[in-house]
């Protein structure tokens, strides 16, 4: 490939960096590379929104990460999917539209990230919504993202519902709306009866406009840094190590994972561990890999005895129907219902999500079970538990060490024992005598706090919400990564735009709120270079 030189260069092709693609596409002068590790999002499993579940631990759109043996979870290396495909993670998740609770937002302002507060974030939500209900005060519509509501949502939602009621549990409409409290089904990401990724809303519109460049199967190795300034990148690509330049900015938007690997890589980050590993330092960050935080998730299971669920759900059936009515368990999310709930009364906001599946679901579902059941997987939302990533050597194309350091705070432990109580609740109501068979997990053996804790964690997984590891702040905290305006610190031309830069981990599902922090970023690039361009 020709050592063109473009004006900005994004690494990923996930939600964030289908977002810039997007937005600094907008100006038909620019020239726009994107980098994407993994290649063409053209399954068809990635297109029927229920395929997702079929793709399995060997997909080629997952980078197959695992971590640490996590020292608080019986030391368990955990399996932690992340998307390697044209749409990243959107493209491989359960599609759920989630902001998170406006307080999340309010308190990254509080910590010093002026221009971040939820007033400040709204209108980048709206911006990149197309919401099927309508324009409001709170959402948008006309933007790329389209949000729907589910098609075909099981039945057995409903009992999953009136349970909640019946458990005193508020009802809610929009988990987006006035007050996330409260229980209902969720909207998706999807248009037509079609998973609706980045890929599709954000980066084949802009590859369209002719200046916007994607390279698939290019896995980047660092970024070119000269003069303590990024000019570009080096990769490898079928074989061969490229290098593609940059006049105006470099744009790292790998996600959680990635891109505080590329930093180290690239000599930015602490410098201790850098120089143990012969990597020269460019920037002494940190913070760099620190701080990461991620939502960690127990299965609540019981045996359904009647044939409500998934589980009996015909394979061929499903494809049918999908292909020809685009109705029935193909277009499912699989959590097609849950809520937000307080695990004790006392407090201001909901600390618990819950995700209503109607089907057996254990570890991933990579374990397969020949019954019929349904799952109520339990969230705590703001763990105070905090891990990091660190190189396991200066080989771009070795995995990193992943350590989310799961449940060493003992609050997260509470809340999710809690948590659980308070599914079995949910289940022990009326609404499911019909379709209630035994408990299959924690299991009746497990039913004192310190009985529930051992099963938590023996049996806890990740939901796939790692943020924070290129933490936002104030030039007075060491352990921040980039500014307000997600610059990175010591190095200049060089950002980092992705869910890794959130300094706390939001009450919610994290895809949404990663593609507004990509629409806040493009207003910040694309003001850097009007100024540029007038002091010129």
């Amino acid at each position: 490939m020709p050592q063109t030189a473009y004006d900005y260069i994004i690494v990923g092709a996930g939600s964030a960096g289908c977002t810039l693609a997007y937005r600094l596409g907008e100006d038909r002068n620019a020239r726009v590379l994107v980098l994407e590790a993994g290649g063409p999002d053209k399954s068809f499993m990635l297109k029927m929104p229920a395929g997702f579940a079929a793709l399995g631990e060997a997909s080629v759109f997952n980078w197959h990460y695992r971590t640490t043996p996590q020292a608080h979870c019986n030391g368990r290396s955990m399996y932690w999917p992340r998307g390697k495909t044209l749409g990243g993670s959107s493209s491989i998740n359960a599609m759920l539209y989630i902001r998170g609770h406006a307080s999340d937002y309010d308190h990254w302002r509080q910590l010093g990230n002026e221009g971040w507060s939820f007033g400040d974030v709204l209108p980048y939500f709206k911006r990149s919504q197309h919401q099927e209900r309508g324009a409001t005060d709170l959402h948008g519509t006309g933007g790329p993202l389209n949000v729907a509501d589910q098609i075909t949502p099981a039945p057995i939602n409903q009992n999953f519902l009136e349970a909640c009621r019946q458990a005193g549990h508020p009802s809610t409409a929009d988990f987006n709306g006035p007050d996330q409290e409260g229980v209902g089904l969720y909207q998706v990401t999807q248009k037509n009866a079609q998973r609706w990724s980045a890929a599709s809303a954000y980066l084949r519109p802009a590859m369209a406009r002719g200046n916007v460049t994607v390279v698939t199967g290019a896995q980047v190795a660092r970024v070119v840094i000269e003069g303590g300034r990024a000019t570009g990148v080096a990769y490898r690509c079928n074989g061969r190590d490229e290098t593609a330049h940059a006049t105006r900015e470099v744009i790292l938007s790998g996600g959680a994972v990635n891109s505080p690997q590329l930093l180290m890589l690239s000599g930015v980050g602490p410098a201790d561990h850098l120089r143990a590993l012969g990597i020269t330092v460019a920037a002494d960050v940190p913070g760099v890999g620190g701080n990461l935080q991620d939502h960690l998730d127990a299965g609540v299971l019981y045996h359904c005895t009647t044939r409500d669920t998934y589980d009996n759900a015909s394979k061929l059936a499903t494809l049918a129907k999908y292909l020809f009515t685009k109705t029935g368990p193909g277009t499912s999310c699989l959590a097609e219902s849950g809520g937000f709930l307080k695990s004790h009364t006392d407090l201001s906001v909901p600390d618990l999500q819950l995700h209503f599946i109607p089907a057996f679901v254990i570890d991933h579902g990579r374990t397969k079970l020949k019954q019929n059941g349904f799952t109520l997987h339990v969230c705590q939302l703001r763990p105070e538990s905090r891990g990091s990533i660190r190189l396991q050597s200066a080989d771009p194309m070795a995995h990193p060490a992943i350590d989310a350091n799961y449940l060493s705070a003992g609050r997260d432990v509470e809340t999710l024992v809690a948590g659980t109580k308070l599914a079995r609740e949910i289940f022990a109501q009326k609404a499911f005598d019909a379709t209630r068979g035994a408990e299959r997990e924690p299991g009746v053996a497990n039913k004192t706090d310190a009985e529930i804790e051992a099963w938590i964690r023996a049996r806890s997984e990740t939901i796939y919400h790692p943020v924070g590891t290129c933490k936002m702040g104030p030039a007075g905290d060491r352990m921040t990564v980039v500014d307000a305006q997600l610059r990175v610190r010591g190095v200049e031309g060089l950002r980092v735009v992705d869910a890794s830069v959130m300094p706390t981990l939001i009450g919610g599902n994290t895809n949404a709120p990663t593609i507004m922090i990509a629409e806040r970023a493009a207003d910040f690039i694309r003001r850097a270079s009007a100024a540029s361009n007038a002091a010129a």
